[in-house]
């Protein structure tokens, strides 16, 4: 299981990178290994507000429906409509290819108290 060491980690299973105040966003290997099979991805929409810890769409497998939360706080500025045609794509790649949103930020990626790499994987065992 991947958990790249240069990412921030929710506790719910979303992870986030940071560039030019811009995140980008996704769910962990852990996250889309459990939920199995992605067959939708209900993606937010362009200029929506989302909160740390707040739900912004859903994903549903083979296995279950489930939430997902976001790591940061901010306006989503762009969303991964490929996702829409090849879901599965966050199976194959969930830290590349299988991005969720992009986030423009209303602060530092660091004040959103995130886990690290090690942190992350404590957390899930």
């Amino acid at each position: 299981m991947k958990i790249p060491d240069n990412l921030k980690y929710h506790s719910e299973h979303t992870w986030a990178s940071e560039e030019d105040g811009i995140a980008t966003v996704g769910i962990t290997d852990f996250a889309q290994d459990e939920l199995g099979d992605i067959i939708f991805v209900e993606l937010p929409e362009i200029g929506q507000n989302v909160k740390v810890s707040d739900i912004f769409g859903s994903v549903e497998s083979s296995k279950s429906v489930s939430d997902l939360y976001s790591p940061v706080s901010g306006e989503v500025v762009e969303i991964n409509s490929s996702l829409d045609d090849e879901p599965e794509i966050i199976n194959d790649d969930p830290y590349g290819g299988g991005w969720i949103m992009k986030v423009k930020l209303a602060d530092s990626i660091d004040s959103f108290d995130l886990l690290d790499a090690d942190a992350y994987k404590a957390e899930i065992g």
